[in-house]
This record gives C-alpha cells, sequence and structure tokens, in this order.
C-alpha cells in the first residue's frame, strides 16, 4: 500500500536523523582522543575530512551510473546505511591511530552518498503547489537538511551524557557514541522502507560529463554555485571544531571535566539549532524569496564569525548563546541553494546539477576543516574563525548579483 505525502516524509526525516548521526560520529570523540593522547592534530582533522572525501567519491559514482534512477531509492538508502554502519562499527576494533581509522571513515562518506542525496531526492518527489502558486519545494529541502543538522548533533549529545555520568572527561567511554551511532544507522535502513514514493519521481537521466561545465556557464547556476561555495567555506569548518573551541573558552572560568561537558553539550545544542533554521529558512524562502533568506543568513553567520574572538573566554551563557544563533543561520541557507539549483537547472539535468554542486561544496570544506587546526596551532583558537569569513562575504556577493539578475524569477515562484 502506498504510504500518504506526511506518513512518508515523517519516516524519511527520522531515518535521516538516525542515519546521518554516521556523519559526524569519530568527529564527536575526536576531542576525548586528542586529550588521552590516542591520536595528533592531524589524525583528528583527516577523521572528518575523510568523511567530506568519500561522500565526493560517492557522489560522482553514484551520479555516473544513474544509481539514484536505476535502483529504488529507498532500497539504495537501506544498503548505504547498513554498509555505514558496519564500517564505522569497524572502529571499536580499529586502531585509531593508524590509517585503517581515515579509510573506515572514508567508506562512511561514500555510503553517505546513498543516503543524503537521496533523501532530499524523494522528499523533492512529494514538493506539490498552492492555490497561490507556492511551492513547497523549499521547505522539503530544509526538512530534509534539517536531518542531517540533527543527525549530525546527535553524537555530541551523546558525548555530553557520557561524559557527565562518568568521572569526568577521562573516565569517558568514547566507543559508545560509535556503538549507538551505529545502531541507529541500522534502524533507518529498516525504516525507509516503510517511506513511500511521490508522484514527482523523475524518469532516469544518464551522466555526461560535458553536463558540468553547465554549472559554470550558465549566470544563474555559476552564481548559486558560488553562493553555496561561500556557505560550505564556513559550514563544517565551524560544525567540526566547535567542540575544540567551547572546551578551549570554557576552561579558562571553569574546571575541565566540567568544561568537557558544557562544550560537547553546548556543541549539540549550536549544531542541532540549524534544523530549526532550516525549516524557517525553507518556509520563508517559498514565501519572500530564496536570495532574500541567503543573503539575510549569510550575513548572520559571517557576523558571528567576526564576533567568536570578542565572545571567546567571556561568561559561557552568552558565548552560548551567540553559538546558538550563529548554529541557526549557518546552515538556514543550505536547502536553499539546492532549491535554487533544482528551480535554475535544465528539468533534465537538475539531478546532475546538484550533484556537481554538492561534490564542489563538500570538496571545498575540506580545505577548510584542516585549515582551523593549522591556525589554532600557531595562534590560539581565540580568532581562528575569523579565516571563515571571506564564504559568507562572497555568498552574499554572489546571490545579491543572482537577485539582480533575471533568471531570479525562476526562483519560488518569482520571488527573489
Amino acid at each position: 500500500m502506498q504510504c500518504g505525502k506526511w506518513w512518508s516524509l515523517t519516516i524519511l526525516a527520522v531515518a535521516q536523523v538516525l542515519a546521518l548521526s554516521l556523519w559526524f560520529s569519530a568527529t564527536a570523540v575526536v576531542p576525548v582522543l586528542r586529550q588521552a593522547a590516542i591520536i595528533d592534530a592531524a589524525q583528528a582533522s583527516f577523521f572528518t575530512s575523510a568523511v567530506q572525501a568519500g561522500f565526493v567519491i560517492g557522489t560522482l559514482v553514484s551520479a555516473s551510473l544513474g544509481l539514484a534512477d536505476r535502483i529504488d531509492p529507498r532500497h539504495l538508502f537501506t544498503v548505504s546505511c547498513l554498509v555505514a554502519a558496519l564500517a564505522n562499527a569497524a572502529l571499536l576494533a580499529a586502531p585509531m591511530d593508524s590509517m585503517l581509522a581515515p579509510a573506515l571513515r572514508l567508506v562512511t562518506g561514500i555510503c553517505m552518498a546513498g543516503i543524503y542525496p537521496i533523501g532530499m531526492k524523494l522528499a523533492a518527489t512529494w514538493a506539490a503547489r498552492d492555490k497561490q502558486g507556492r511551492s513547497d519545494l523549499g521547505l522539503l529541502v530544509g526538512l530534509l537538511v534539517g536531518a542531517l543538522t540533527l543527525g549530525s548533533a546527535s553524537p555530541h549529545l551523546i558525548n555530553a551524557v557520557e561524559t557527565a555520568t562518568a568521572a569526568g572527561a577521562a573516565g569517558f567511554d568514547w566507543r559508545w557514541t560509535l556503538a549507538l551511532t551505529s545502531a541507529a544507522a541500522a534502524l533507518a535502513a529498516l525504516l525507509i522502507q516503510l517511506a513511500g514514493l511521490g508522484p514527482n519521481l523523475p524518469p532516469m537521466r544518464a551522466f555526461h560529463a560535458g553536463m558540468v561545465l553547465d554549472a559554470w556557464r550558465s549566470p544563474g547556476l555559476r552564481l548559486a554555485n558560488l553562493g553555496y561555495l561561500g556557505h560550505m567555506w564556513e559550514l563544517y569548518a565551524m560544525w567540526a571544531w566547535m567542540t575544540v573551541f567551547l572546551e578551549a573558552s570554557f576552561r579558562t572560568t571553569m574546571p575541565g571535566p566540567e568544561a568537557a561537558y558544557w562544550a560537547r553539550l553546548g556543541t549539540f545544542v549550536t549544531v542541532a539549532a540549524g534544523a530549526a533554521g532550516c525549516l524557517i529558512g525553507g518556509w520563508c524562502a517559498d514565501r519572500w524569496g530564496r536570495t532574500s533568506v541567503t543573503i539575510t543568513a549569510l550575513l548572520a553567520s559571517g557576523t558571528c564569525c567576526c564576533l567568536a574572538g570578542l565572545f571567546f573566554d567571556a561568561a559561557p551563557g552568552w558565548l552560548l548563546f551567540l553559538c546558538i544563533i550563529w548554529g541557526v543561520s549557518i546552515v538556514a541557507d543550505s536547502p536553499q541553494f539546492s532549491a535554487s539549483i533544482t528551480e535554475l537547472a535544465d528539468r533534465e539535468h537538475v539531478g546532475t546539477m546538484l550533484t556537481i554542486q554538492t561534490c564542489a561544496g563538500f570538496l571545498l570544506s575540506m580545505i577548510t576543516i584542516h585549515l582551523l587546526p593549522w591556525l589554532a596551532g600557531t595562534a590560539g583558537w581565540r580568532w581562528v574563525f575569523l579565516a571563515l569569513v571571506p564564504g559568507p562575504a562572497i555568498g552574499i556577493w554572489a546571490m545579491y548579483r543572482l537577485r539582480r539578475s533575471p533568471m531570479a524569477r525562476q526562483l519560488a515562484g518569482g520571488r527573489r
């Protein structure tokens, strides 16, 4: 029996939250591994960047083989979840200071290509217009990116709970985070089979290398992609290193174990707050325009980049307040870049254009993920996030140019 729209979307969102907890499962335990001298700074960076690299590889392979269109997307989602869960669980037996650990994270990233984009594809099949001609595409994509955000935040909550119940950071068993997130992904593999397919499931379209140039030749696509790249320059580096930044700040005002607990809980709240930003941003963009939402969000997150150093070692409550605002704004624009590509690209090339956008963005994010700890090792954590400011600045410029372009009429039913 075919499930209805909102039942299917609810199942999809829950499955995404569970499965995407794997994305940051290993990164969330990095502070503990670093404190115990199990890994060094370079290895810590590889834990996150390996997932990004795997995701880029996975999306390109999936697009070139047309896997998302040749296979029931629910089946691809299930297989990807199970393989990723096994790779994540294998970290429990792998030497964390060996090359095997980043290799397993690479496999996890490859599998994410069968989860995150497939989830957005499934959500888009249910997009519809109301009587005023307004599409709910932005909200539906926001729902899925919000699920990614919650999934990425969940390992930090597990860490915070374990730290609170253990005898400080030294007593925290990081293996629980890996075990629980692996179990969550396995559960997601079962749940997704209960979701239905929407009426807008597109036909199969083969990947052609020449399509890559369309992402740059078309002025509208070029500007939307530049905006997305500016957004990605900031997003994952902030997510990856927020715990370390907060703990470095909190240690100036409170004991070590207490600082570790509040840093992990604060990171969870910061990242999870982005889920609300995705939903609010999607709702607003469908009604008032995609460039309006993206420019506002980029301006807010860029401002937080500038202020983070001023709030470092201030009262923890004030720093957490700033971080929550940052967490909401830094990802509120993300779904709207994907929605913009969907509306600006030729219909038969939408899947390829989204793949190119996503691959380029995650590839760029690997630079800042490695850049921040290097800068922190040189100058400390206080001002390190200033290195992310160019991303929002370029994004604002690109989306303002798109807003003034005639192609902006294609966005959100003419709502810029």
